[in-house]
């Protein structure tokens, strides 16, 4: 841990994917005059830091993370005087803004890459990877791919250029053409692009899989695990060694000398080895990164659109690790949604029953962790998964790939479905629930995906003055960081490693001890208390009936208790 306090480790992060936050204009499109107009309710909630889903121009193949032009504003939100706006108020009322930073990968639209695709010839064609076709191939006939990764959205990393005969890496969508980090000229345009955004005023920058830019320069194949002899080239492109020296280039260029920012790097496949090494203060690359192991462990043997129950000791031993792991050095960030993730309390939780209870005890949970918490839009108010009834409801780019890659395999389109309603990414996007009218006051014309419709009663307006609402336990929540030091840099342990509902766990720093209770389940709970601990010592509860007494605490269904002393 550093010597001296960082002022994001009593901080809490909330996110905003801006197309589905709030609409100004009418036009069915979350926008940034939107997002000021609801700043008011971020300041009620206490936290300390935005952080905004891509707003740049873009074509939307991937609704943001494919841009085409880092230094302007996709007209669909606004205008660089609206980002100016927003940044000037979140600023007035005490808040950071974190921008999302892309560049693993631009758009295939980007000047960039049009200027890179031209020719063989072009002074930019070695910004990204480009290949001939495999040795004994002719381009464009099946398997002539330089090697034989998978995208992560499905189908073959390369896509053919007809003009040039060539073939372009990307690990995403094939309108998402990877940089290639090797060229020094690629670095020093992203760290010109970093400084100008700094220098407008924003704080810091989540980096989206920023461990992946990294290539081995021989591009080898990698073990077959997808169809059609498609292979795993994560070994290849995933955390290599050489990411280190870019991030530590990339503080030197651009955050040396810069005060108070934050730097969060996604970083999927990361393990906490790693993860020490990525945010050990003294090695200088990033503050956090975004680990995936807790949200993988609900995945079945058919990868994450095949879930299985989640195994709660499974969860207390991989959130328990990374505590330990990052105790002396390093940080974590804590998350249980994000706009890649289904709904928590849809996930883990019962948004049936028992949904305030549950949606509040997973808060808890997570919140009163050593790390950076961070509230993902509407998860403050128990947002649920939406119930889509076809396909045709869905947006997001990876389960349409997926759907159609699958049934065309010939799995039941049904099942196929049933796990895209659980675990695809458009639960995360349908918009914010602000009221029970129409659209749930998220826009006035027809938004670009459908609202769930039990906006009716789970909204903001109903929660805002409810004292035992959703929003104000994830208030209490945010509160408890600000004014406890214990809960912002308290050592961790866990307790009841092995039970299977209850996920308990103690924090103290100095004289301080918080104990954190709470039944992750349907049925009545008890633990038993070291002497001492006692009614008067609950100082949040996320039900009305606290019983602790006479050495333990009866815990009924979904019920949390933090205790002090």
């Amino acid at each position: 841990m550093p010597q001296e306090p960082k002022w994001w480790q009593s901080a809490v992060v909330y996110q905003i994917y801006p197309r589905s936050f709030a609409d100004s204009d009418g036009d069915g499109i979350g926008d940034l005059n939107g997002i000021t107009a609801r700043l008011d309710h971020l300041e009620q909630l206490g936290v300390d830091v935005i952080w905004l889903s891509p707003v740049y121009a873009s074509p939307q193949a991937d609704n943001g993370y494919d841009i085409s032009d880092y230094q302007a504003i996709d007209p669909a939100f606004g205008t660089l005087a609206d980002f100016d706006a927003l940044l000037a108020q979140v600023h007035a009322r005490g808040m950071k803004l974190v921008m999302d930073l892309v560049v693993n990968h631009t758009s295939d639209q980007h000047a960039w890459f049009r200027e890179s695709r031209s020719s063989t010839a072009s002074p930019k064609r070695d910004w990204y990877w480009w290949r001939p076709p495999r040795e004994g191939f002719a381009a464009g006939e099946p398997g002539a791919e330089p090697t034989n990764w998978e995208s992560f959205f499905s189908g073959p990393a390369w896509t053919l250029d007809e003009t040039t005969g060539e073939y372009y890496l990307h690990l995403f969508d094939r309108r998402q053409p990877d940089l290639n980090w090797e060229n020094p000229e690629v670095r020093q345009a992203v760290y010109e692009m970093m400084r100008w955004w700094l220098d407008r005023g924003v704080d810091g920058f989540r980096m989206d899989v920023i461990n992946l830019i990294a290539k081995d320069p021989a591009l080898p194949d990698g073990a077959i695990t997808g169809t059609g002899g498609l292979g795993d080239g994560y070994p290849h492109y995933g955390t290599r060694p050489r990411v280190h020296d870019f991030l530590q280039e990339m503080h030197r260029e651009v955050f040396d000398g810069r005060d108070g920012l934050l730097t969060v790097g996604e970083m999927p496949g990361v393990t906490w080895e790693q993860a020490r090494l990525f945010t050990d203060p003294a090695r200088r690359e990033v503050d956090m990164v975004f680990q995936f192991e807790h949200v993988s462990l609900d995945h079945g043997p058919g990868g994450k659109f095949d879930p299985r129950p989640l195994d709660l000791r499974a969860l207390k031993a991989s959130l328990g690790r990374w505590q330990t792991a990052l105790a002396e050095v390093g940080w974590n960030s804590l998350y249980w949604n994000n706009h890649d993730q289904p709904r928590v309390v849809s996930r883990y939780g019962d948004d049936g029953e028992w949904w305030r209870e549950s949606a509040t005890a997973l808060g808890t949970v997570l919140h009163l962790h050593r790390g950076t918490p961070y509230v993902y839009q509407g998860e403050e108010l128990g947002m649920t998964n939406a119930p889509f009834a076809s396909v045709d409801d869905l947006r997001d780019v990876e389960s349409l790939n997926h759907y159609r890659e699958a049934v065309t395999g010939g799995a039941d389109p049904e099942v196929v479905l049933a796990g895209l309603r659980a675990m695809g990414r458009d639960n995360a996007r349908t918009p914010v629930q602000w009221d029970a009218g129409p659209h749930a006051g998220f826009t006035t014309g027809q938004p670009w995906l459908p609202v769930n419709p039990n906006h009716t009663w789970l909204n903001a307006a109903a929660q805002r003055d409810d004292p035992r609402s959703v929003f104000h336990h994830y208030r209490r929540l945010v509160e408890l960081r600000h004014t406890r030091p214990v809960v912002a840099r308290g050592d961790f342990r866990m307790l009841l490693a092995d039970h299977p509902r209850l996920y308990c766990y103690e924090r103290t720093l100095d004289d301080a001890r918080l104990l954190v209770l709470a039944n992750l389940g349907a049925g009545e709970e008890v633990v038993d208390l070291e002497p001492g601990w006692a009614a008067d010592h609950v100082v949040l509860a996320n039900t009305e009936r606290v019983r602790v007494a006479d050495g333990r605490a009866l815990l009924g269904p979904w019920e949390a208790l933090v205790l002090e002393r």
